[in-house]
């Protein structure tokens, strides 16, 4: 393995620090930025080309460095400078390693091997011939290794993850084959960085961990602390500051012990992000000036130019936009110095928004539409969407509507084409979207102010559930191919409610800047209302959100937990443990679903339907997706299900594929011979937390009698106890026209795609049957009922609920029942025996779950008994 030295230092560095700067550059570097000092301007310009392609390397930029050294190689053989020669040969013969072009590095190292003996540059020979050495030794097996290795690192730098992902796992095979362990480590760290990249961050956690553990076998310190400084990255992503600290600690560790000050500063930088978003902003100023400082004493202009970067968005999250606009030039500065266009695109983006904040909204619009004009430039599209929904953010704050609305309208239309490259990959499109929501709340606002309430209902509901839409309408259509939705039109959506023949209401939270304590905040601030009738006519009202936080230190997000732990509510998450909550307090709880419903009914209440048989859908967002409407309460202490028949939705236009799926199924009467009814499986072992002991999960005794009941009243068998395997389960939902499931549920709020329900293991597996695994299914089920705990939850995303939910609609059943909090065992079984009585006599599920719920209500009135189940998609 000595002979490799050379690659491990460089190569291997580079690898797993895709989005970070490279530390210990070899002596090659560093003989080149020694030799670029002379003042003669055409050695000045070539020895700068030099310094910026190795500036480019240090940022992963390989094409880009490869094209300054062939210009700076123009030069010095034009001056005749044979050691600024030899240096860029070399320099372009590594760059070519890296790219797995063999060829190529071994007829560029070759030229420069013969300068540096000419020109006695020992350094520079010494580096010529290792690295010829391990060109001419790398097998094709391995060549072919790192060449994918390097186009993942291409495809990921352009935001192509998916490419990259499939690169990375193509390059992972051959290292294994070979026993390259140094690769192996490299590709999984890579995987890793782009699984984080794209939300899967159980995943990146997965490899960064498999990374970790290689470079502690091999002693690879630097790697290992590389490693650990992505492990933190990844926890970042997650919200789990605390974490990621941890490891940016532990990294900072190892790159002070082996005096590595390229990566000490750039974990310095990780670590002020993590303190910024924990909004300590005394520890995330003091750790950019460190990191600022060794940018400083290593020289590295890029990297002084991030953390400048950086400081200006903590002093203006401070409220101090002097201090930020001042940070701001000075990155800037650099950025133009390197002709480092995308950093400087994003200087003076950063800028505009200063400026915005300031007030000063001519220079912020000035500065704004030069970072656009850059990216455009560039043909940067992710940053043509950023530019384009921050100008439309200023006009609007500058009271220039028009403008702002045909600016963020372009910027939906780059937005939403980035979604179309990433293909039929649905983790991807929710990732994604959750950084673009913001844009489509602004033009809501642009054109609620402008009287467009119509106009305003079409971009809510664009702005919601996509990814769930192109995921549906692809699996509906017959064609093997990508489907681009139509976009939500007026009219679609009218349609949708005569469809349904019900009361569509769909709520959409606005959110403002708002200068508290003088610092700008982003709260509350009104919760948008639609109705939508049966007719078609469409009426918007709206509520003020600003007094939660202003007047009662509370948020829409708190007062729903709130309202739900008052009743007793409890949910257990797959993370592990109970989500705390206050003891059950009936007066207390009343209160909470008065005031809900006095934010989210009181509004239009005069619109819904007067018979208490007609049908309204709520079309939820954020933790809306949480309220368990049924319960809600009036000024009376009259429940909302009292009055109307309560179904809910993601969007309206999943409503119109849920219908879609009904009439591709056709509707039957509830029969045994079409039913699959499964209640207390002998419950699997889960480990509650990573790193835990497994334990068995509690049996349900009262799902085994709900599951006897149903199955005489259907006259169907049940799976019982060891019968309820996964294996047999799987094997006959395809053919299920109704589906039961009286067992645990477990959701993970993380990763949406973990939920699943408890089953009986079968030694292949591990019991659990999730979400994931039901995306993958293709059902021809009218009904599916959960009758588990928190079947209802998952991620909470701007795309809706990732979680069990999603995955049986997308699987193509139209009518889910789940619930919404860890529901108690005789209750349960008490409404479900009720539901299905009522089924049996009338076909109206919405129907038959209220009246369910009325009765249950009367033997057991706290709403955690009742009110916890929610009906998604299909009445009948």
């Amino acid at each position: 393995m000595r002979d490799r030295k050379l690659s491990l230092t460089v190569l291997i560095t580079l690898i797993l620090t895709v989005s970070q700067p490279i530390a210990n550059l070899p002596p090659l570097f560093e003989a080149s930025q020694v030799l670029a000092q002379t003042p003669a301007d055409r050695k000045a310009e070539a020895d700068r080309l030099l310094q910026q392609g190795n500036e480019q390397l240090q940022i992963s930029q390989v094409q880009a460095a490869l094209q300054s050294w062939q210009q700076a190689l123009i030069i010095y053989r034009e001056i005749k400078d044979r050691k600024g020669e030899g240096n860029t040969l070399v320099a372009q013969g590594v760059a070519y390693l890296f790219l797995g072009d063999n060829a190529s590095a071994i007829a560029s190292l070759e030229q420069g091997l013969v300068i540096a003996r000419e020109t006695n540059n020992q350094d520079l020979e010494k580096i010529a011939e290792e690295s010829l050495q391990y060109a001419k030794n790398r097998s094709p097996r391995r060549v072919e290794a790192d060449r994918l290795l390097a186009q993942g690192m291409e495809q990921h730098k352009i935001s192509q993850f998916e490419a990259a992902l499939q690169s990375f796992q193509q390059a992972l095979i051959i290292y294994r084959e070979i026993k390259d362990r140094v690769g192996e480590a490299a590709t999984l760290g890579n995987l890793g960085l782009t699984y984080s990249y794209v939300g899967d961050y159980a995943k990146a956690i997965e490899y960064q961990q498999q990374a970790l553990a290689i470079t502690r076998e091999i002693k690879d310190r630097q790697n290992e602390g590389l490693t650990l400084g992505n492990l933190g990255i990844a926890y970042s992503f997650l919200g789990d500051y605390s974490k990621a600290i941890e490891y940016y600690q532990q990294s900072l560790a190892i790159a002070r012990e082996i005096k590595d000050r390229q990566n000490e500063g750039q974990i310095l930088d990780n670590l002020g992000n993590a303190y910024s978003s924990l909004g300590d902003y005394s520890k995330v100023i003091e750790y950019y000036q460190q990191s600022l400082a060794i940018a400083r004493e290593i020289k590295d202009r890029k990297g002084e130019g991030l953390t400048l970067g950086n400081l200006g968005i903590a002093y203006r999250k401070l409220g101090d936009y002097t201090k930020a606009i001042e940070y701001y030039q000075q990155s800037l500065a650099i950025a133009r110095e390197f002709k480092d266009r995308n950093s400087e695109g994003a200087a003076l983006g950063n800028l505009g928004l200063a400026y915005s904040y300031l007030g000063d909204y001519a220079k912020a619009i000035e500065y704004q539409q030069q970072s656009l004009a850059i990216a455009r430039e560039i043909k940067n599209r992710l940053g043509e969407g950023q530019s384009l929904s921050n100008l439309g953010l200023v006009y609007q704050e500058s009271g220039k509507l028009t403008e702002a609305e045909t600016t963020l309208r372009t910027a939906i239309e780059v937005l939403e084409s980035l979604r179309e490259q990433l293909g039929k990959n649905d983790s991807y499109k929710v990732s994604i979207f959750e950084e673009q929501a913001r844009t489509y709340r602004t033009l809501q606002q642009v054109l609620i102010a402008q009287n467009k309430t119509k106009e305003a209902l079409e971009i809510s509901e664009r702005g919601r559930s996509r990814a769930f839409v192109e995921l549906l309408t692809s699996r509906l259509s017959d064609k093997n191919i990508d489907q681009i939705p139509e976009k939500p039109t007026l009219s679609l959506l009218q349609q949708s409610a005569k469809q349904q023949n019900a009361t569509l209401v769909e709520y959409s939270i606005i959110y403002d800047s708002f200068k508290i304590q003088g610092k700008q905040e982003t709260q509350e601030s009104e919760l948008y209302i639609w109705v939508i009738k049966p007719t078609g006519e469409v009426t918007f009202r709206k509520a003020d959100l600003k007094p939660l936080w202003q007047k009662e230190n509370t948020t829409l997000d708190k007062l729903v937990t709130t309202s739900r732990n008052f009743i007793g509510a409890t949910s257990t998450p797959f993370r592990g443990g109970i989500i705390p909550r206050e003891n059950p307090d009936k007066s207390k709880a009343k209160q909470k679903f008065q005031q809900l419903h006095k934010l989210l009914i009181e509004p239009i209440a005069d619109l819904l339907p007067k018979q208490e048989t007609e049908k309204v859908i709520f079309i939820p967002q954020s933790s809306l997706f949480l309220v368990p409407f049924p319960a809600l309460q009036d000024a009376d202490g009259k429940y909302l299900i009292e009055k109307h028949t309560i179904l809910t939705s993601p969007s309206i236009q999943v409503l119109d594929f849920t219908h879609k799926q009904k009439q591709r199924i056709g509707t039957k009467p509830i029969e045994g011979k079409d039913t699959l009814i499964v209640g207390n499986p002998t419950m699997p072992f889960l480990a509650p937390k990573i790193g835990e002991t497994p334990q068995q999960l509690t049996p349900l005794p009262g799902a085994e009698q709900e599951a006897i009941a149903i199955s005489k009243l259907l006259k169907a068998e049940p799976l019982i106890g060891k019968k309820a395997t996964i294996a047999t389960v799987v094997q006959r939902l395809p053919q299920a026209r109704f589906v039961h499931l009286a067992t645990h549920g477990l959701f993970d709020d993380i990763q949406g795609l973990n939920s699943g329900i408890a089953l009986t293991p079968s030694g292949k597996d591990d019991g659990l049957l999730t979400a994931s695994e039901i995306l993958d299914l293709k059902l021809n089920a009218e009904l599916v009922v959960l009758s588990a705990c928190d079947t209802g939850r998952g991620r909470l995303t701007g795309d809706g609920v990732i979680g069990l939910s999603r995955s049986l609609i997308s699987a193509g059943v139209p009518s889910v029942l789940v619930s919404l909090w860890s529901v108690p065992d005789t209750p349960t079984a008490l409404l479900m025996t009720e539901f299905y009585q009522n089924l049996q006599k009338n076909p109206d599920k919405a129907q038959a779950l209220r009246q369910a719920m009325l009765t249950t209500m009367k033997k057991s009135p706290n709403p955690v008994n009742w009110a916890a189940f929610t009906l998604i998609g299909e009445a009948e």
